[in-house]
């Protein structure tokens, strides 16, 4: 433009890298990227999209390599180190852009896939942890809940471990609903004294599957054994009320690896039947982001080090559907603003991140000389 400069000269390199670390909005880096060649070179080059990320989230700092999933085969070619170089911090900023507005893009209430291990179940299957997978406390007219082992001490915790939807998830909520025994005398409420929330992974792959056949087995192997935890949630009071209770954790939090703990700390009620203590639970409920099928995580040892795998065909939306109202004003704003990034030449795979992020209709960006074609 005609008597505009570039604040980035104005400023300086480390001053107006500073500024742009300010920026909170994956949507507000793409579109510094795609102002000019300058200002994309200096977002690619210092990775501001992998630090976004990293500051969302510390969790990622264990992901060791990002990894493009292609359905296609493209041929090798032979090129000079730096073109290579600056081939893979493209493909970061890519990938990172996209992963940051996953991390932020709308809730599910369905984030549990199975449940896979109980610490005890008293009677199996007809208390089995399976049941607080189910909404209500009564199946076909008959109790539905997970029942521990009855314990003289009611100090004795216990665990129950489910697998999450995806390997890559946020959590920000867990919702747990305590067991009311209508059929007992009195109607008991059969809830733990405080919770806590462990997310980890699998020590070793094949160890996630389900283990409902083992459940009723006694002394089964500890959850510890199996799996390796990488976050701890504070503890929760549980109140002794027969409702769905909602956990929401100090901040959100990255699960790599897809498993949830779920600890039950000290009993509450005693059976007047045997005067033993019980922790009965009737549903379970993981409130959160799932970033699949876009990304998966592909843990390599026991550290929680991965790969971060980003399959650009997978159909994902990454924004909510959003109302009617203002969608046309919305619209129009943004073919506005595609049509000035079209005008100066921006790379195709720029136009898709920004599409995607922004939540528009499809943008086909030419990156040869051909005339530029928008789809409505």
């Amino acid at each position: 433009m005609e008597g505009g400069f570039d604040f980035i000269r104005w400023l300086g390199y480390d001053m107006s890298i500073k500024i742009l670390m300010c920026l909170d909005d994956p949507s507000d880096l793409v579109r510094v990227s795609s102002v000019s060649g300058a200002w994309r070179q200096l977002v690619i080059a210092n990775g501001l999209c992998k630090q976004l990320c990293l500051r969302m989230f510390p969790e990622i700092s264990r992901v060791a390599h990002v990894i493009e999933v292609n359905n296609v085969i493209q041929p090798v070619e032979i090129k000079p180190d730096n073109s290579m170089e600056w081939e893979w911090l493209e493909r970061d900023h890519r990938v990172y852009a996209l992963l940051a507005r996953g991390l932020t893009s709308f809730m599910r209430k369905d984030c549990i896939s199975e449940a896979i291990y109980a610490s005890s179940t008293d009677n199996y299957p007809e208390e089995s942890i399976q049941n607080t997978l189910e909404p209500s406390d009564r199946v076909e007219h008959r109790a539905s809940y997970w029942s521990s082992k009855g314990e003289s001490n009611p100090a004795v915790p216990e665990t129950l471990v489910y697998k999450l939807i995806t390997n890559l998830c946020v959590i920000t909520e867990v919702h747990v609903q305590p067991f009311q025994a209508y059929f007992q005398f009195g109607f008991p409420i059969y809830s733990a004294k405080a919770v806590r929330f462990r997310m980890g992974h699998p020590k070793f792959p094949m160890e996630i599957e389900n283990d409902v056949g083992d459940e009723s087995a006694a002394g089964q192997e500890c959850a510890d054994d199996k799996f390796i935890w990488t976050y701890a949630s504070p503890e929760f009071p549980m109140a002794q009320d027969n409702c769905l209770q909602k956990f929401n954790l100090p901040e959100p939090v990255l699960c790599i690896g897809g498993i949830l703990q779920i600890e039950l700390l000290g009993r509450v009620q005693r059976q007047e039947m045997d005067g033993l203590y019980y922790i009965c639970i009737s549903h379970v409920q993981v409130v959160g982001r799932p970033l699949s099928p876009s990304f998966d995580a592909e843990i390599l040892d026991p550290s929680g080090k991965c790969n971060l795998k980003y399959y650009p065909q997978a159909e994902y939306c990454l924004s909510p559907p959003r109302s009617p109202e203002g969608e046309a004003s919305g619209s129009s704003h943004f073919r506005t603003f595609t049509e000035r990034l079209v005008q100066r030449g921006v790379r195709g795979w720029e136009q898709i991140i920004l599409n995607t992020i922004l939540g528009a209709g499809a943008v086909v960006v030419d990156d040869d000389d051909s005339d530029d074609e928008f789809l409505a």
